[in-house]
């Protein structure tokens, strides 16, 4: 049994000039980021790496269309080196870029696992949430089948995973929620995952315990709050990555993924619509095991009973992000047996994570008490 898996070198500077001064920016990098964060960064240094921004090929979250306009532009820069500097729509599309060998989505889908790293790659995060800088998983919508699917293979682990606090300094903090609360799902899902070893449960579990112990302390103090622990909510998420990583993710991934999918849902903010609801359905199958262990843990953190934890934990992230039912997003009754049907067909790589097996009417009924 793979007790963790640990991939790129991990790397850490206070500033932006501090990495790239030590990774030597310059010619023959390619640069995928956002104009918003390059400039203030990095615009002033002189480096002279080709930059492709993302949002100029569509904005939310990764797709097939957006992925594949990149892929073309970016073969024309012959470049030895991806330098991927923000959120997860960045960093999932270059570890694609690292691999491709000049063919579109489609075509990489195919090949997967058996992927051959064609670039060097580099990963910054800036925002707290993905974890994805140590993972081997691009998760994009595949437009035509109306679902989001995970791209995975070894080749896709970064080279080098570097954090930098800096970059997190300007995160909106409606961002800063939505990212965080998906790290904290992140380590939720892979302590759970019949794949987790004592290794990734102290990665998952610490994770927990740093991101919930901030979200009391803005809860207490207010968003401004946040400032002064960016720091550990972006090591916190990479805790999460580490575990995930190795333990997966499960339910709440797969059944979030349908509703990204058809209603462009940021989704950070469709994993906590799913979470709970998940949870308070592997507890009324199995009480005893790793489920119990977390729910005490989560009890003594939140200082309450364990048969309320989930009420409580909700009560605290609804400080950070409110939830919302699934029908406030525009979802339909009728949506609810094809969403169910979707997961069951397309996400089994995430669905074999679940703490208890889900069947098609567990996974409708989730949907429904959510809706």
């Amino acid at each position: 049994m793979v007790e963790i898996i640990l991939k790129p070198a991990l790397h850490q500077f206070d500033t932006c000039k501090e990495f790239a001064d030590a990774f030597q920016l310059g010619e023959g990098d390619l640069i995928l980021t956002n104009e918003y964060i390059y400039t203030p960064y990095f615009g002033r240094m002189g480096r002279k790496a080709h930059v492709i921004y993302q949002e100029q090929y569509g904005s939310g979250e990764p797709t097939d269309v957006m992925v594949d306009a990149i892929l073309a532009d970016a073969a024309k820069a012959g470049c030895r080196r991806i330098i991927a500097i923000g959120g997860g729509t960045v960093i999932d599309i270059a570890k694609v870029l690292a691999v491709s060998d000049g063919g579109g989505v489609d075509a990489l889908y195919g090949q997967a696992p058996d992927l051959k790293k064609q670039r060097e790659l580099v990963i910054l995060p800036t925002t707290c949430g993905t974890g994805s800088e140590v993972t081997n998983i691009s998760i994009m919508s595949r437009t035509r089948m109306g679902t989001k699917l995970g791209l995975v293979s070894p080749a896709m682990y970064a080279d080098h995973a570097v954090l930098v606090p800096e970059l997190l300094e300007g995160l909106p903090f409606g961002v800063f929620a939505t990212s965080s609360i998906d790290a904290l799902v992140h380590a939720v899902e892979s302590a759970l995952s019949p794949k987790a070893t004592p290794y990734t449960k102290l990665f998952s579990y610490k994770a927990i315990e740093m991101i919930l112990g901030g979200y009391q302390k803005i809860a207490a103090q207010g968003k401004e709050a946040r400032i002064a622990l960016l720091g550990d909510f972006l090591i916190a998420s990479n805790y999460a990555g580490l575990a995930f990583g190795t333990a997966g993710c499960a339910a709440v991934h797969a059944t979030s993924y349908p509703l990204g999918g058809k209603y462009h849902v940021a989704h950070g903010e469709s994993n906590y619509a799913m979470f709970t609801g998940v949870l308070k359905n592997y507890m009324q199958i199995k009480q005893d095991g790793e489920i119990a262990v977390l729910n005490d843990y989560l009890a003594k953190l939140l200082c309450c009973d364990t048969a309320v934890v989930y009420d409580k934990l909700e009560e605290l992230l609804d400080q950070i992000l409110p939830k919302k039912p699934l029908h406030a997003y525009g979802v339909t009754e009728a949506d609810l047996p094809e969403f169910a049907r979707s997961v069951i067909v397309s996400q089994g790589r995430l669905m074999a994570n679940n703490f208890v097996p889900l069947d098609e009417a567990r996974v409708l009924k989730i949907y429904k008490e959510l809706f």
